[in-house]
């Protein structure tokens, strides 16, 4: 990305494309309270830390924040997005296969979403994947620019 202040380091996050089979809606949830962008609907993940795999760091976060386990993950887009707060390199996994009972335990909020979502605002590292979703979905182009224009 150009225009990166020199030695600014990357944050690995690991996130998670939660695709209910039935139907195939998306999963999204609010960002907590006293995080950057609180509020704001996302995909879960977080961080990656240190010697784990993005397969590691997902069912950690997962756990963490929603109480579930995956079944597996496998990266399928990689994204960056150069936040005010944080250069952040996205691993996007999906994933379709899990056990327990979703928990908010970060008081956060979810909600299962078909595209065009009708959640609002969207953090915008978000806004590439819901376009490739829309796009490998077949749905127009303006499900994605209403997803857009939301945020």
């Amino acid at each position: 990305m150009s225009g990166q202040p020199q030695g600014r380091k990357h944050t690995e996050v690991a996130v998670g494309v939660l695709i209910r089979p039935a139907d195939d809606a998306l999963l999204l949830s609010t960002r907590p309270e006293g995080k950057a962008y609180a509020g704001f609907w996302e995909f879960p993940g977080g961080k990656i830390e240190a010697g784990e795999t993005v397969e590691q760091a997902l069912r950690r976060e997962l756990h963490e924040e929603l109480g579930i386990t995956i079944a597996g993950a496998e990266v399928w887009k990689i994204t960056e997005h150069d936040y005010p707060h944080a250069l952040v390199r996205l691993h996007w996994c999906k994933v379709t296969a899990w056990s327990g009972e979703f928990e908010m335990r970060e008081g956060q909020a979810m909600r299962w979403q078909q595209l065009p979502l009708d959640v609002a605002p969207v953090l915008p590292g978000a806004l590439p994947v819901l376009e490739w979703l829309t796009q490998e979905r077949g749905l127009p182009a303006s499900a994605a620019l209403a997803v857009s224009t939301l945020a």
